[in-house]
């Protein structure tokens, strides 16, 4: 996507410098900030502190972490010490877990002499692969809404809702929700974007940022909106995000989701979920059970950021002294509330059935244990 006319990826690999860089969000939509990456701290600190963050995004940052974690020992040891360290930042997304796997598959094989050269060029085919899934995550969320305009009086407006920020910011390029609704910006579909806040990190300002960086006309709105706006026939289709959708279909996104799909489902409006097929994990089908709720700090709640009244990014208090915060960061929406799931492959319903008819290289992986005193 572009920034003041020029194009972005939201990581990127300085071939000059031999270094990764990000674009820091924390300092979005106020500030356009850029970050040079190359420590084993700071990609943890990156990912922890949601320098980067989205699902995908994560992913790629941890296989470019690996490739550094190569460069410094690429001894057996050091690679499965890299896998824990990056493991542990964030507990939810299941693309991280997802690339560190990948590149540990890859790379254990090899001999030591030739896996920091290897790890590189995996990290770049993978955030190569993850630009190409969400164009194409794109193309099929453009025929749903192609379909929604046929019934439309011609020129007629399509609303659509999305919560949180599965934008390109959150990806690599293109976006996951979003990518239906640039395609269809850019086919010149008339839309309209109901963009939820989504506290408490307001991941909704960046959605607005891009929209409008793209033409996309688009409402910034608060959480409790949605709801009204169904109820009085302002939404056409909601498209969100996921950080993990399991084998059944269940769908583990931004705190807040689960809320717009029961209310979807109250008022008969599609609910879409644009789903990477690395985001999958097929190793649980009950996400309400299994999936773990990453708890953020209640700082999170308790301040916004913000521009100060001298122009300034800052924080600011907005509950009493002393009043405790709590942060879960997701929720998980049963499939049942989900009317289709919109992959690289086409759009499939939320069911096992249906998700192992789509990727059916996947069909006979099996579910993970259970603990018996967790459950989990």
């Amino acid at each position: 996507m572009k920034v003041n006319g020029k194009h972005y990826r939201s990581l990127w690999w300085n071939s000059e410098k031999n270094v990764l860089e990000i674009i820091d969000q924390r300092w979005l939509p106020h500030d356009f900030r850029t970050q040079t990456v190359g420590t084993m701290e700071e990609f943890a600190d990156a990912i922890v502190e949601m320098r980067v963050r989205g699902a995908p995004l994560i992913g790629a940052t941890a296989a470019y972490a690996m490739a550094l974690a190569m460069k410094i020992d690429p001894s057996n040891a050091y690679l499965e010490k890299a896998w824990k360290y990056f493991n542990e930042t964030r507990p939810t997304a299941v693309n991280l877990r997802w690339a560190l796997n990948r590149c540990k598959d890859a790379l254990l094989p090899l001999p030591e002499d030739q896996r920091a050269d290897a790890a590189l060029k995996l990290a770049h085919e993978i955030a190569d692969e993850d630009v190409e899934i969400n164009a194409q995550i794109g193309k099929h969320g453009l025929a749903i809404i192609q379909g929604i305009a046929i019934n439309k009086k011609p020129g007629e407006t399509i609303n659509i809702l999305t919560h949180c920020n599965a934008g390109w910011l959150a990806t690599v390029d293109w976006g996951t929700a979003t990518s239906p609704m640039y395609h269809a910006h850019n086919a010149g579909i008339p839309i309209h974007v109901w963009v939820d806040e989504t506290r408490p990190r307001n991941q909704g300002a960046l959605t607005s940022w891009e929209l409008g960086s793209h033409g996309v006309p688009h409402t910034y709105i608060v959480d409790n909106a949605g709801g009204h706006l169904m109820q009085h026939g302002k939404v056409d289709l909601v498209i969100v995000g996921t950080d993990r959708t399991t084998r059944r279909g269940d769908v583990c996104n931004k705190i807040g989701t689960y809320l717009k799909a029961l209310a979807a489902h109250a008022n008969n409006v599609p609910f879409y979920v644009a789903l990477p097929s690395p985001t999958i994990d097929w190793t649980i089908a009950n996400g309400v059970a299994d999936i773990p709720i990453e708890e953020r700090s209640a700082r999170e709640t308790t301040h916004v950021q913000g521009i100060m009244p001298d122009g300034s990014i800052g924080m600011v208090q907005v509950t009493p002294e002393g009043t405790p915060g709590g942060n879960p960061a997701f929720d998980v929406t049963p499939n049942h509330l989900v009317t289709g799931l919109i992959t690289e492959r086409g759009v499939t319903p939320a069911t096992a059935e249906g998700l192992q008819a789509m990727f059916p290289e996947f069909a006979n992986v099996k579910p993970a244990a259970k603990n018996k005193k967790t459950g989990s």
